[in-house]
């Protein structure tokens, strides 16, 4: 058994895990309120590593793999912030936290396996380094641990975790077997990322308002702004997916479209392509045309340094593309609609914090 990468090292604040300027909180009961979210944050990380023990040396290093190589612990963080609105962070708070941020990271290991993905956070993915079938059940111990700490704060966080759950498998699902004849393959791939990212960053907002005992009337704002910041998010992540900027994304660029994942400036290229000649060009070398007297595209060639190179250079060339530029725009629609459905929140340092975070999310770069 292979160790698991050098221990990351995080820093543990809200500039880190939600992209805020250091400069956001200014005043004393927002700097109070910014504090809380570290401690919380330093509570929940070791708390993570407790949860990943397993009292089996191989399980301890292969679920704390990912762990260990980093990640900005954005849900994590909503649960606390949004805890904030309440009571703020307490025992339950934390364990909410933890289970969802555990979820989060059993889902990365199926996700790269499914992906074909040889990078993950910086470090090689979990079935390069052990095999498809230890990812896979390390997948499946996680998604069981999260389960147990859910469990533990009742029946309300359970069925709530089993919904987002279920959502997780059927977005997966629909985005493996595709549109179906005659659905709008765009407004399919949104569904797809409001089912596999923003249900879970939703469910990571809506159990701060929970288990903090916010007011009731706050958990729908939340639920809303979860899943359409969670659009937003993964909208700029297909984006990020062709930056030639491995070592600052943790991914080789083109990782999606390598493994078949039609990111929405594919798909947008699709659709262009109909009536642009250019567009068409630059679709076929990602997508060879079907053989004659047939449906099914022609088997990709084997990999040489030539069809290596061309690949690298037609991401380059789409990384540039108009339909690049549009998918940045939808970002920021589904961003901009996250942030209004924060209206009946009261003013303060949540909603601020909030706001500024889906600001971010359109300006990142990894």
């Amino acid at each position: 058994m292979k160790s698991s990468p050098p221990r990351a090292r995080r820093s543990n604040t809200l500039s880190s895990s939600l992209g805020l300027g250091e400069k956001l909180f200014a005043s004393s009961e927002e700097r109070k309120f910014a504090v809380a979210i570290e401690k919380g944050l330093a509570a929940v990380e070791s708390g993570l590593l407790d949860e990943m023990s397993f009292t089996d040396d191989i399980a301890d290093v292969t679920s704390r793999y990912l762990l260990e190589a980093g990640g900005k612990r954005v849900r994590p963080t909503l649960t606390l912030l949004t805890a904030q609105l309440g009571q703020g962070n307490n025992a339950a708070v934390i364990s909410a936290a933890e289970a969802v941020e555990i979820t989060h990271l059993a889902s990365l290991y199926h996700d790269d396996v499914m992906d074909e993905a040889q990078l993950r956070r910086g470090v090689p993915s979990a079935q390069t380094v052990w095999g498809n079938s230890v990812a896979i059940l390390t997948g499946d111990l996680l998604f069981a641990r999260a389960s147990r700490v859910i469990a533990s704060l009742g029946d309300r966080g359970l069925e709530l975790q089993a919904d987002t759950f279920e959502r997780l498998c059927l977005g997966q699902l629909h985005e493996t077997v595709g549109p179906r004849p005659g659905e709008d393959p765009i407004a399919h791939y949104l569904q797809v990322l409001a089912d596999k990212t923003g249900s879970l960053i939703a469910l990571a907002g809506v159990l701060g308002v929970i288990f903090s005992d916010a007011p009731e009337e706050y958990q729908r704002p939340v639920t809303e702004f979860g899943e359409r910041i969670g659009v937003a998010f993964q909208l700029v992540d297909d984006v990020i997916d062709l930056s030639a900027e491995t070592e600052q994304t943790g991914k080789v660029a083109g990782t999606d479209l390598r493994a078949g994942v039609p990111t929405l400036p594919l798909l947008y290229l699709r659709k262009a392509a109909e009536t642009d000649a250019a567009a068409a060009a630059l679709l076929a070398r990602f997508e060879p045309a079907p053989a004659p007297n047939s449906d099914v595209a022609a088997p990709a060639p084997a990999p040489s340094p030539a069809a290596e190179a061309d690949f690298a250079a037609a991401v380059a060339e789409l990384r540039d593309h108009e339909v690049t530029r549009a998918t940045l725009a939808e970002a920021r629609r589904w961003s901009d609609s996250a942030v209004a459905a924060l209206a009946p929140l009261p003013d303060g340092p949540v909603k601020k914090a909030l706001t500024k975070f889906a600001e971010a999310i359109v300006e990142r770069s990894a």
